[in-house]
Parts: structure tokens; sequence; C-alpha cells
């Protein structure tokens, strides 16, 4: 269960990092599924050259093209992976937070990240809640480190409270993220924060919270589980892609 001073900051400052969640020989079973995974090219997959960030491959059939950067529907590539997505522990702590029973989308999230050594791209300013269609912005992330998470290797980057400011369209460009030509984001985006993660640990994020990641400069692929939840009365809205597959009820 969180502590007074840990619900306090994920009000006040929208994350809250919960050390050591996991032990070392849980991650590094994951990080063995998960290469395995990406050497079968199990689908399906995110591949970097999809998203057309800076840094990512023009094209599949460019240099790198082939570049994993999620492992999709994490729920429902194995046991071993639901039952963390379902696990008690969540069920408990994402109640204090939303105060009601809580639900996982498979619509969002729900993946293995894979940020890998080589063509990994840099993930700008943004909220989740920018392409997640539910009646209100208040769903909550869970972030498990499978590897450490630094800097180098592009771990989260946050700018602390912005899951309650009030952001005008013209500080976002057409794809929702924070411009950073702009002299009043410069101001904002001088409050960013490193999310340093040690193996195990979990970061709670609420997806109205502005964060964003750099590219891996390392030699190791950095993987991080990520599943998504949201209270019993914050539906997605009808026919959007939030609604296009079947939640779970945690209990």
């Amino acid at each position: 269960m969180l502590s007074p001073a840990q619900i306090s900051q994920f009000q006040t400052q929208g994350y809250v990092v919960l050390p050591a969640l996991a032990q070392a020989q849980y991650c590094e079973d994951l990080i063995a599924f998960a290469q395995g995974e990406l050497d079968a090219e199990r689908g399906p997959i995110e591949y970097e050259a999809d998203t057309r960030y800076p840094g990512a491959p023009e094209s599949r059939d460019a240099e790198g093209g082939r570049t994993a950067r999620r492992l999709l529907q994490a729920y429902a590539r194995s046991e071993t992976l639901a039952e963390w997505a379902t696990q008690m522990v969540f069920a408990q702590t994402l109640q204090q937070l939303l105060q009601q029973n809580v639900l996982l989308s498979q619509a969002h999230h729900n993946c293995i990240m894979t940020k890998q050594a080589r063509f990994s791209s840099l993930t700008g300013w943004h909220r989740d809640s920018r392409y997640w269609h539910f009646q209100r912005p208040e769903l909550i992330s869970v972030w498990l480190a499978l590897r450490n998470e630094r800097v180098e290797n592009g771990c989260l980057l946050v700018l602390p409270g912005s899951h309650l400011w009030q952001v005008q369209a013209e500080q976002l460009d057409s794809a929702q993220f924070l411009r950073a030509d702009l002299a009043q984001n410069q101001t904002l985006l001088a409050q960013a924060k490193t999310v340093p993660l040690n193996q195990g640990d979990v970061l709670l994020f609420s997806s109205n919270l502005f964060h964003a990641a750099g590219c891996n400069q390392t030699q190791e692929t950095k993987f991080s589980l990520v599943f998504t939840y949201r209270g019993e009365d914050n539906p997605p809205v009808v026919d959007s892609r939030s609604a296009s597959r079947p939640e779970v009820k945690l209990v």
C-alpha cells in the first residue's frame, strides 16, 4: 500500500517510484522472454521506423528499419505477463490513487518497450492522453524497469506537476508535442527532471504528465514492461481506438 507521502507525491507531481518491486531474476527471465520474441519477430511489433520520430530509420526498408520499438499486446503474449499486470499489489495501489475499482486497458501501452542500442529514436515531450480517448485523462501507467534505466540508455524525463497544467493549443505542434521553439515552453522545459530507475523499480505516472525520452547511447537494449489502467467510472469513448480491445478488471 502507498504511504500518505507517496500518494501526495503522485497527486502533486504526477508520478511516484516504487523501488525494488520485482526481483532481479524475475526481470532477467522477462528479458530472456522478450529477446526470444524479438529473435523470432513474433508480432505484433511496432518498429522504430513506424514512429517517424527523430533518429528513427526512414522506413522499414531503410538501414535499421526492422529495429523493434515495442512488443505489443504483452498481456496476451504470456501467462507470466498477464499475472504481473493483474497482481493484487497493483489492484490495491491503483485503487488508492483512483479511489475506485480498476481496469487494465489492452488498447494502450500493454507492451514491452525495447529501446535498442542502434536506431532508437528520441521521444519528444508529450502527454499519453493526447491520443487516448476516455471520458477523462486520468489513467495511470505502471512502468517496470527490467534493466537499470539512466540518461545514457534513454530513461524517462518528466515535467513534475505537468499533469495539472492547462496548455494552450499553440504551445503544441501538429502531433501534440510541446514546441521547443516557444519562449513560454522553454520556461516549462527548464523544470525537467530525469527519472533514473534500478532494475525492478516501478514508476507510476499519470497519462496527463508530460514526459520524454532520449536515444539509447549504450550497447545494451533497454527493456521496460508497461501497462495502463483506468478507474471504472472513466470508460473509453465508444468506437474509439481506446475501446478497440477488451479490458481486464483487477480484483
